[in-house]
Parts: C-alpha cells; structure tokens; sequence
C-alpha cells in the first residue's frame, strides 16, 4: 500500500488529448510536458494511425522518455491522447501507466483520466462477480468495463450508460477509431479545456499545455458534459440533470500551474490575492515578509503589497534534488527539508519575519522550516497560511492523508502553532478565501467550489465510510490485483 509521505496535497493526473495533427504524438509529449506539475510517477501516450493504435508507457518523467525521437516515431498517427499520473488509487507500477487502451466490439478505444471515483470498489466487486477481469489496480478500468459491458449500440450511448454508474470527480479524455471526446463529472471537480490549433482540437487539464504547443484557448468543458471532435467539428452532449458547477477550489489554491487560466484569470493573480486577504486579516508588526518556494511565493507578494511590509527571499529552494538522489540512505533522508530548502542567513538574522505558505497539510514541512530559521538566527517566526484549516480528506483525484493524520483535523491553533514551533499562526479566513477567489460571500446552500478539505461538506457522498475509503480502496484494488 502507498503511504501518504508529502508535506503537500498532489493532484492526481494530467490529460491531454489532439485531433488531425501530422505530429499528434510530439504534441501530446509537449503538453504533457508543460503538466509534468500534475503528475511525476509515469506517463504514457496512445496514438492512432487511420488502422492500428500504439501504445508507448514509461515510469518517470516526460522529459527522460518522450523526448527522444526514436520513441515518437513508434506512436505514427494524427490522433493521439497522453496522461502523466499522480497514483491515488491503485499501487505504482507500469500496469497502472495510462492512457489505457481495449479492444471493445465496435473497435479500440483509449482512455486517460483524472480523478478518482467514490463508488469504484463496489462497481469493481459487481463486475468481477459478473465475469469481468481486470488487468490492472486502477478505478479507470472500471469505466472501461462499464462501457464494455454496455447493451447500448452507439460508442456514446455506451459512454453515457457507464458515466450515469460511476460517482466522483474526474475528466476523462478518451479516443476510439473516429472520436476524440472529452468528459467532465457532474460538479466539475477536476478540469478539463477546449484548445485549437488550426484544424485541431485540443483536451487538456490546463490551458499552459495549450501554450506550449501555441494552440489557442477556446473554453472550458462544462460540468456534466461530454464533447466529441469528429470530422474536424465539435459537438457537444449534456446528459446529465443540469446543476451548478463546484471545481476544485485546490486549483485555485495550489494545483494548476500559476500561468494557467481559471475562469479568466492566471492562477498567479487568485493566489496574489489570497496573500491580500490574509494581510487584511493579520495585524502583525514583523521585519520580513517570507514565502515557502515555491508554492508560497504569489501569496507572499500579495501579503507584502498590501501589509506594506518588505518582501525577501529568505528561503531558496534547489530545483536539482530528486528521488534517485533522496532515496539511498536513512543518513540522506534524514537531512530532511534541507535537501530542498537552505536559508539566506543574512537576511533572516535578527528579524521578525511572517512566513507565507499556501497551505497547511501535515505540518512536518513547516516544522523544519521554521526550525531552520531560528538556527539561523531569525527572531521571531510568525506562520501564515493563504487557505483556511485542511481538516477533511479529499476523494476525488487528490492524494493526501487520511482525517487523523491532517494536523487541523482535531487541534486548534494554538496545538498546531505549538506543533510547528512557530511563534503564531494564522490561517486564511474561509470568507476571506472566497473574496479572493469571486470577490462575494460563500453560498452556504450551494458552494461556489468544492471546498471540502476546510468545511466537509462533501459535493458527492462516497458510498463508503468517508474516513477509511481512501484505504479501503487502495488494499482492496491491491488485494485483488492480477500479477
């Protein structure tokens, strides 16, 4: 079973998916480069050439796998999909690697996806006790079984039968031998965006993977609907009741990379904000103005404009450290956050200084930051944090701990400040939070976001206990996993 061990919420997966392009699997590789962010465990791009599918999967990074030409020239086609993946459900390992690909009876069909689906364990047991047999431990395969095993005749009505079973957070990126579509969950938790470059459509989980290919931005999939590129047009299905949206609010917060557009908007210029709302909630006379880096530092400007206070580099983070190098020796791991983090010693000596994070997860991180700044000689620490208290698991696409391990889940401030050794801490009012985000109050009846994580009013009730789902499912998936 995978233990939860990050400091920081991880998003589960990126999508990206193109229409009629001559070098549809360079594309993908490009746009899955630019959402490495989303996903670092594996990648893997199916294309289609007009006759075959091909299938490259690898462990690791875009970077190391796709950008050699040797393995683009085995994904021939104009029709390609890609996933880079962030496990939550399902152990880690190359079987797991999407896009998935089967062979239904109205022919191939691949399948990337980003979420996490609430009802996946008995949907699993129900279709094994029918004769189904899954290949791997993830709850993607699920819908790929759900949509095989449909009476529909139609690739669509198949999908739409299979998406009415399943409950959760996801977009779903799917290609067959005419269609590329794209699918968002009735609340649209997690993302997905319409991009175009020339006579090609675009999915993608941002709009940077639509930058970097120098497509252009055309809208967001709505929640609840279905959208297939066929013939080089776009048509659009919503087959569900219609309702309000709810995103993730954590994409606002921390999830998608700061120049991608939200509603109009870079990341960059929510979480700036969010630094502007916690200044007007502090009152706190300090020397310095300090992010964590790099998540931290949009907030941390925002917090400085508006307090008026002096904003420095007081950490530096190395971009250089990776898991090959941190792995090795308990010697090596025990260094801890400094592999990552040094402090800039000069400039920290003998100041207050207000220490700016995005968010507050478990609380390790934070406790060795502030412990390196007052060995080096900082006078005071006062920790800030741009989001409310995380005090709920999530179970839609986000790996994190369970209830007892989030350090807000049963503490009040003053045992967390404690914890972290911090001299105070602050966190994020949740009115503050949404006069960043939409400049207006909450909608206590009906949530602008799925904001879960601070208020455990949860847009879809898992169909297991909510404070063990996220174990059941990854023992249960294992357990019953095919060697």
């Amino acid at each position: 079973m995978k233990k939860f061990k990050a400091d920081k919420l991880r998003e589960e997966c990126g999508v990206f998916g193109i229409s009629n392009h001559t070098d549809a699997a360079a594309m993908v590789a490009l746009g899955l480069h630019a959402l490495q962010h989303r996903g670092q465990e594996g990648c893997g791009i199916v294309s289609y050439d007009g006759n075959n599918y091909h299938s490259e999967k690898r462990q690791g990074l875009v970077g190391d796998h796709f950008a050699n030409l040797e393995t683009l020239k085995k994904l021939p086609g104009n029709f390609a999909i890609g996933h880079n993946r962030y496990s939550t459900t399902g152990e880690t390992s190359l079987r797991n690697i999407q896009p998935f690909f089967a062979d239904l009876h109205l022919g191939g069909l691949s399948i990337a996806h980003n979420g996490n689906l609430t009802n996946a364990i008995s949907l699993r047991e129900t279709l094994v006790k029918e004769g189904a047999i899954f290949r791997t431990t993830s709850d993607t395969e699920t819908i790929v079984q759900l949509i095989a095993k449909s009476l529909r005749k139609k690739f669509i009505d198949k999908l739409i039968d299979a998406l009415f079973q399943i409950q959760g957070g996801y977009s779903l990126v799917m290609m067959t031998n005419k269609k590329l579509v794209g699918a968002r969950d009735p609340f649209g938790i997690r993302p997905l965006i319409i991009g175009k470059i020339k006579n090609s459509y675009v999915f993608a989980s941002e709009t940077c993977a639509l930058d970097i290919i120098g497509a252009s931005f055309v809208r967001e999939v709505e929640n609840g609907e279905i959208v297939i590129v066929e013939d080089n047009k776009l048509t659009s299905i919503k087959p569900f009741p219609k309702q309000k949206s709810r995103p993730c609010v954590f994409e606002f917060i921390y999830f998608a990379r700061p120049d991608s557009l939200i509603r109009g908007k870079c990341a960059y210029e929510y979480r700036k904000n969010l630094g502007i709302e916690l200044a007007k909630e502090t009152d706190l006379n300090a020397d310095l103005v300090v992010p964590v880096p790099d998540s931290g530092v949009p907030a941390a400007l925002g917090f400085a404009e508006q307090s008026n206070k002096k904003f420095e580099l007081g950490l530096i983070r190395n971009h250089y450290v990776g898991r090959t190098f941190i792995e090795p020796s308990q010697n090596i791991r025990s260094l801890g956050v400094k592999l990552k983090l040094s402090t800039t010693k000069t400039i920290v000596k003998n100041k207050i200084v207000i220490l700016i994070d995005d968010s507050l997860v478990r609380g390790t991180t934070c406790n060795k930051i502030v412990k390196m700044l007052i060995e080096n000689e900082a006078k005071e620490v006062h920790v800030r944090i741009a989001c409310p208290e995380i005090k709920y698991p999530d179970f839609y696409g986000v790996d994190m701990p369970t209830k007892d391990e989030l350090l807000a889940h049963n503490r009040n401030i003053k045992d967390m400040c404690n914890h972290i050794n911090a001299t105070s801490l602050k966190f994020l009012s949740l009115e503050g939070l949404y006069k960043a985000l939409i400049g207006e109050k909450r909608n206590s009846a009906y949530p602008q976001f799925s904001d879960h994580y601070f208020t455990g009013e949860y847009p879809v009730k898992p169909e297991d206990n909510l404070n063990n789902i996220r174990l059941k499912q990854l023992s249960l998936l294992s357990a019953k996993s095919i060697s």
